[in-house]
């Protein structure tokens, strides 16, 4: 990097902080810092929702993977989420999205999981809660550490100060302005990472003519066996339970994403919003890797993971500027992505866990529930940047093994009892069934992983790694719904509450306080 590539970061970094100032005036309380108070117009939720949805772990951990193996990087992670999750966002439009609406318009909550204690009970609440977060934590510190890779190939600063550079921007403009700072920043971003991916891709293309041309560079010696779609520790089974997984993900089950449905005015408007979201998925992953697929003919690789190998290749084909550019790309997704992340989790701890330890915390006012939201965002970030810089370390491995292993593998049983427990045919699965398919699916988790050494190296192949704990929650919270119903009338005024507009509050109505109660008319099943 040179001067020109340092303004073009350095002034990207001052926009962001000068839009979260800006939104600071639009955030009065923690209605409208958690969900925007229900005012963010569908165009801006949608894109928003789409840019949410990745970081620089794809430039890094999915970089490796097309490095090593070629065309499975994008079976493995476009795939699922470019055909099948497209379709499964559009799918989740009238499935899950204006329920999750729902939940602020008609429950008046502030959180994704704030319904959970009326619709099983304050035990399930918590275990959610908790393990979500703590998940949380350990997913973002990994887009920290994947950031921080791609500077210090860039600049040769150390990684801990790229995850404390990265880090501290985030927190300034998300932590001022909430879900409105993340929203607007995130649609400067969708602009910024569409300039730098078609730089990038029609770079490789141009370089492709010493090898054969666009059609010809397959031939190779360096790509021979590339093209095939699951290979190495990537099969079938992994790439049918990853689909399963990005499925409950990107409809709301990673909980920042549920948000975006949450910040919109109303249930239509939400629908409209995940469909805006599903479209970019149909093309633009297949010109972000492609020059991934080609890297083994341009760079050769620093590291044994090949997660360098993107940076490389950007470093050696792209002018200074469009370098900068392509960099300053590199940080919108990261960065979109920590803090709707950062924000989500906030509205989880100030709503849902804070209330649970502290009477105090029951009677936050306005002003009190604001100030606790934004020391709480700090508090995450601060916490998965310490997470970030022991991503190397024998606990985690590497960046891959923490996107796949720990997000993917403990996302399912997290995410099966909040994203199920809004629909009707779920209905007779209650805090037994949720409690039971949350918890032995988190044992599951550990079973295959740790009680194994080198589960990752050939002890338990990854596709099972992250298969078995989401079919064991799945099946349970099936099987146990109908094995003992716990339907009960309040219950069930929960759910129809959720799947029915009408009486029961407008969009616009204020939150209630963490220790207000909603108390459902019963209606009939």
């Amino acid at each position: 990097m040179n001067g020109l590539d340092w303004a073009v970061l350095i002034g990207c970094f001052a926009v962001m902080v000068a839009i979260g100032v800006w939104s600071l005036k639009r955030v009065d309380n923690v209605s409208d810092f958690f969900t925007a108070g229900g005012k963010t117009p569908w165009w801006l939720s949608g894109i928003s929702h789409h840019m949410s949805g990745y970081s620089a772990v794809m430039f890094t951990g999915y970089a490796g993977i097309a490095y090593t193996y070629g065309v499975t990087s994008f079976v493995t992670w476009s795939f699922p989420i470019a055909f099948p999750i497209a379709f499964g966002i559009a799918i989740g439009s009238r499935l899950f999205a204006p329920r999750i609406n729902r939940l602020r318009s008609r429950l008046h909550v502030a959180s994704p999981l704030e319904y959970l204690k009326n619709r099983y009970d304050l035990k399930t609440q918590q275990a959610l809660a908790w393990s979500g977060m703590l998940l949380k934590i350990v997913d973002v510190g990994a887009k920290w550490a994947a950031i921080a890779t791609l500077l210090s190939v860039f600049t040769g600063i150390s990684l801990n100060q790229g995850i404390l550079i990265t880090g501290v921007v985030t927190a300034i403009y998300c932590t001022i302005g909430g879900l409105w700072a993340d929203a607007l920043i995130e649609l400067g971003q969708f602009v910024i990472q569409l300039l730098a991916g078609v730089t990038m891709f029609v770079a490789v293309v141009l370089e492709l003519g010493d090898h054969g041309g666009f059609l010809g560079a397959r031939d190779e010696p360096e790509l021979q066996g590339h093209g095939e779609p699951l290979v190495g520790p990537y099969g079938t089974v992994f790439l049918l339970a990853f689909l399963f997984i990005k499925l409950f993900e990107y409809n709301g089950g990673m909980l920042n994403q549920a948000q975006r449905y949450m910040a919109t005015p109303d249930a239509r408007e939400a629908e409209r919003s995940a469909r805006l979201s599903a479209v970019p998925w149909l093309v633009w992953p297949v010109i972000l890797f492609f020059p991934m697929w080609m890297s083994p003919l341009l760079v050769e690789s620093q590291k044994a993971d090949g997660s360098d190998s993107y940076a490389l290749m950007t470093e050696q084909l792209l002018p200074h500027g469009l370098l900068g550019l392509v960099i300053v790309g590199f940080f919108s997704h990261t960065m979109a992505m920590c803090s709707s992340d950062a924000n989500a989790i906030a509205a989880v701890f100030t709503r849902d866990v804070a209330p649970v330890l502290s009477a105090r915390a029951r009677r936050w006012g306005e002003r009190s529930g604001l100030v606790a939201a934004r020391v709480t965002t700090v508090v995450f970030l601060g916490l998965s940047m310490a997470v970030a810089t022991q991503v190397d370390s024998p606990t985690f491995k590497d960046i891959i093994t923490v996107v796949i292993k720990w997000v993917a593998g403990l996302m399912g049983p997290i995410a099966i009892p909040m994203m199920l427990g809004l629909l009707r045919p779920f209905r007779r699965s209650g805090p037994t069934a949720a409690l039971t398919s949350w918890g032995l699916g988190l044992f599951a988790f550990w079973l295959v992983n740790y009680p194994v050494d080198g589960a990752v190296d050939g002890g338990v192949p990854p596709e099972y790694q992250v298969s078995i704990p989401l079919a064991v929650s799945l099946v349970l919270y099936v099987l146990i719904g109908y094995a003992k119903p716990e339907d009960t009338p309040e219950r069930l005024a929960i759910i129809e509450r959720v799947n029915t507009d009408g009486d029961g509050g407008s969009a616009s109505a204020a939150v209630p306080g963490p220790a207000e109660e909603s108390v459902p008319a019963p209606v009939k099943d």
